[in-house]
């Protein structure tokens, strides 16, 4: 196992011991918390069935599908079936609250939202959204469903705020199949990419937020980069190792009087790391670890990309990471970035390990909240399931900060300052902020354009020789 693998394991495994202390009063923080999810419902039944839901997600059971989870709450399995695959209850103002939540707890004006497909293999072709795809957790093209999740990281902790199923256009354009499964009329084809666009513009005004990063599914795609700049947001994202650069730092090969004027020709990522000279690279402590710092090297250049063929018309950043393996070899990983000419190395890699965080909360959401374990195949009930399992995830999180923290202001970090509310004892789990200028800045007016014309790379390597 890789030393960073390791050593992040070592951590949750440290973060999972629990004492038995910790765990009295549970259920009633549980209630508590569930309150604001559950008010806009219509019936008691109905919040009951979320209660015993969100329960049942976080237990032990071996299979956290609605059938099991009714049987543990000794009911009727048809009620709690019907209330989560085919009822028309709104999952989205819970969604809302959600990202409302996490906002307030976790909001940091540099925070990073980062985008991560993630697929759930199926069997048979009855479930909405199904077909044979890209399935990742199996490392092959598999029958699956793909959901598109937007997750939010800062210093204080890391959460999944939302989500999309990703409809291929064999099922978009097929109108018995949508009928069968209930897809709403309004639901057209959308790529991920416009997916992710969609949460972006929805969520990234209420979560504070400096950075978009993911991997190279979105840095892969010109269009998409294209379209966070319109944005005014800075990225940084991954690319394959073929991805084809210019490096705009060196001049041009010099001209022989007829013809265009030459310029310095595109290569591969990984060929043009290959050049680095030892003494570019720079080691960065990227965090504290259990057992000692986490450290990575990088290096960077301002560069013209070509992806999907087409070459971007600013410079960007292309930023590499490399990890020393245990058999002596290098692990690299190559990324494309928009962010202003001044911006630290030291903040590219805090970014970069903003990624790893939510692959680690989709990893607690399938372990721990029961967001793979699902048996329904309509529409509603995908987007009932997942939301219930995002929110079951957002208090498994509120424990694990408790448990380390059991004092009332736990949930109070330091950098927070005299407005960090303490609620009474009685009031439960949540210590909410009121909102402010100074919480939720716009990200718009504070990021500015970060573009640089692919003329600037060589007047400042002129001005610095």
């Amino acid at each position: 196992m890789e030393r960073r693998f390791r050593v992040r394991l070592d951590e949750l495994l440290l973060d999972a011991e629990v004492g038995a202390g910790l765990l009295r009063g549970v259920v009633p923080r549980l209630q508590t918390f569930l309150e604001p999810f559950v008010k806009g419902l219509r019936t008691l039944e109905q919040k009951t069935n979320v209660t015993h839901y969100v329960s049942g997600l976080m237990s032990d059971l071996d299979s956290k599908d609605v059938e099991s989870i009714a049987y543990l709450h000794d009911r009727d399995r048809q009620g709690l079936q019907k209330f989560i695959g085919q009822s028309e209850w709104d999952h989205r103002p819970q969604l809302d609250e959600l990202v409302r939540q996490v906002a307030s707890e976790l909001g940091e004006p540099d925070g990073v939202l980062v985008f991560d497909p993630s697929a759930f293999p199926k069997q048979g072709t009855e479930s909405v959204g199904v077909q044979r795809q890209w399935c990742g957790r199996l490392g092959k093209v598999e029958n699956c469903q793909v959901g598109i999740y937007l997750g939010y990281v800062s210093r204080r902790d890391h959460a999944l705020v939302d989500m999309r199923l990703y409809l291929p256009k064999i099922w978009a354009n097929r109108k018995q199949r949508r009928k069968k499964v209930g897809v709403p009329a309004e639901i057209c084809f959308r790529t991920r990419h416009e997916l992710m666009l969609e949460m972006l513009d929805e969520r990234g005004p209420s979560l504070p937020h400096a950075w978009i990063a993911g991997d190279d599914e979105l840095g892969r795609s010109s269009w998409f980069r294209q379209e966070l700049r319109s944005r005014n947001e800075h990225y940084l994202l991954a690319v394959p190792s073929n991805t084809l650069v210019r490096d705009l730092t060196l001049p041009d090969p010099p001209y022989r009087g007829r013809g265009p004027r030459p310029k310095v020709p595109f290569t591969r990522v990984d060929r043009w790391c290959a050049g680095v000279p030892e003494s570019a690279w720079e080691t960065i402590e990227v965090r504290d670890g259990e057992k000692g710092p986490l450290v990575t090297q990088a290096v960077r250049r301002l560069v013209q990309a070509r992806t999907e063929g087409k070459a971007s018309d600013v410079a960007e950043w292309l930023v590499v990471f490399r990890e020393r393996q245990p058999d002596g070899t290098w692990k690299h990983d190559y990324l494309l970035a928009s962010a202003p000419l001044e911006t630290p190395l030291r903040e590219f890699a805090r970014v970069f390990k903003a990624q790893h965080r939510i692959e680690e909360s989709l990893k607690r959401a399938k372990g721990e909240g029961g967001l793979a374990d699902y048996q329904v195949r309509t529409w509603e009930g995908w987007h009932h399931h997942q939301t219930l399992s995002l929110i079951a995830t957002w208090f498994l999180s509120q424990e694990t900060r408790r448990g380390k923290n059991p004092d009332t202001r736990a949930h109070c970090s330091p950098s927070t300052g005299p407005d960090c509310w303490n609620p009474e004892p009685q009031t439960g789990l949540f210590s909410r902020r009121p909102h402010s200028a100074h919480h939720q800045p716009s990200p718009k007016a504070k990021r500015g354009s970060a573009a640089v014309p692919l003329e600037t790379p060589q007047t400042l390597a002129a001005t610095a020789d």
